[in-house]
């Protein structure tokens, strides 16, 4: 038990120390509310524009990225002070560890995470597009209830199905 009361000393003096300084700032300067300290403080400056309440998906990606290479680097530093001790076991263990978060990496890259240009699209659209598509066709075919008086449009037809 005599071990302990040094540490037992220490959260006594902690304890009070907090309480104490706590109790003085509250009799020393009393909470005075007012809307100036009451409204919301981000840096001192005003929003003058609402801002966007989404976070692109891209910034959560890349902060996987870096939470996979962060924890891949904290537990690489140890194997590198003593990897001659472990041998091929070591080795071993430590490429199937970087294989396993190197999987996580592929899986973001190959999902854009790396990719800041203009959005691509995954996959090709099955609709035709060629000349005979205009916006009059396309808006007739998509359909017009609602729009107003519906004027029929012939629809052109594309040269390869005219033969």
């Amino acid at each position: 038990m005599g071990q302990f009361l040094p540490v037992l000393a220490l959260v006594i003096l902690g304890a009070l120390f907090a309480g104490i300084s706590s109790l003085l700032g509250r009799l020393l300067n009393p909470p005075q509310p007012n809307p100036r300290k009451n409204a919301p403080y981000e840096c001192g400056i005003v929003d003058q524009v609402d801002v966007s309440s989404r976070f692109p998906v891209k910034f959560y990606l890349v902060a996987m990225i870096f939470i996979v290479f962060d924890i891949e680097i904290i537990f690489l530093y140890p194997f590198t002070q003593i990897f001659r001790e472990l041998g091929g076991f070591g080795l071993g263990d430590i490429v199937l560890f970087s294989a396993t978060l190197f999987i996580p990496f592929l899986f973001l890259v190959s999902n854009g995470a790396l990719d800041w240009g203009p959005i691509k699209r995954l996959r090709k659209s099955d609709i035709r597009i060629g000349a005979h598509r205009t916006t009059t066709t396309t808006v007739r075919r998509v359909g017009t209830e609602g729009r107003g008086a519906v004027v029929d449009i012939p629809t052109p037809r594309p040269e390869t199905e005219a033969a």
